[in-house]
């Protein structure tokens, strides 16, 4: 009898903030292998809009609104995920925010809010879920990094110092749980087609250019892109692997550019 590695039929997968873009393409995958979705948002309106998309998709989903920056909450709404909907076999953490502002003139309210959702917030949903995962003898958690967990670039300090920090505690996370069946890694995407960048996807506009000839795979990411990435480190496929990060990004992490003169 074969067995399908990727097959995800009777998981519970909670896919933090997937509400639109990457993390509704990467829910969008997990529900395609079997998975059954779990969503949260702070907005009880987007979240059911949400919620819609992926029914309508024929996916079985749900969703729950809490902050995953407030622990009580985090708890609250995990005992009842488990309670309602069943036992969370696979946390996706990849809600996110960015604020783009110079460090000079950065306020550190501002920065502290970008490390609280970015960094803090899956430390706090990752070590309430893991808890269960312990107990049941596995479990999945996916961290969503950055390429900014790597390099850097202007204005976007406390976000690179986020995810930067992610991928550590990324390592530490597999370093704990790995002995109790627990296979914590991470996804770094790069640059993206979705709504938020279609104004500077246009031909032409400098950002474009730059990001087109500066990744080798010569076009920006479409978001099903990541959902074979997802797939893989949600499923039995990665038993084995543990504390990485997998860069979708087209190779740019690969090279360190074309020179200027070539076309």
């Amino acid at each position: 009898m074969s067995i399908n590695l990727f097959d995800l039929t009777g998981k519970v997968a909670l896919i933090t903030g997937a509400v639109h873009g990457l993390g509704m393409a990467m829910a969008k995958g997990l529900g395609n292998a079997g998975a059954t979705i779990v969503v949260n948002n702070n907005s009880t309106e987007k979240l059911e809009e949400a919620v819609n998309i992926y029914k309508k998709a024929g996916l079985n989903a749900y969703g729950y609104v809490f902050d995953v920056t407030d622990e009580e909450s985090v708890i609250e709404a995990i005992t009842k995920i488990e309670a309602e909907v069943g036992s969370i076999d696979i946390l996706v953490n990849n809600a996110g925010i960015i604020k783009r502002t110079p460090i000079v003139d950065m306020e550190v309210i501002d920065f502290e809010s970008v490390i609280k959702v970015d960094l803090i917030g899956p430390f706090i949903v990752s070590k309430n879920i893991a808890k269960g995962m312990i107990k049941r003898g596995g479990g999945k958690i996916i961290n969503i990094c950055s390429m900014m967990s790597e390099l850097g670039r202007d204005s976007v300090s406390a976000y690179a110092a986020a995810k930067g920090g992610l991928k550590m505690l990324t390592k530490n996370m597999a370093t704990e749980w790995a002995k109790f069946n627990i296979q914590t890694n991470g996804i770094g995407p790069g640059y993206f087609a979705t709504s938020q960048t279609a104004p500077i996807r246009v031909d032409g506009h400098p950002f474009n250019d730059f990001i087109i000839s500066r990744t080798p795979a010569g076009r920006w990411g479409e978001p099903e892109d990541l959902q074979g990435a997802a797939i893989f480190l949600s499923s039995k496929a990665s038993d084995f692997v543990n504390g990485h990060v997998v860069y979708v990004d087209g190779g740019i992490l690969a090279t360190i550019g074309k020179p200027l003169d070539e076309n």
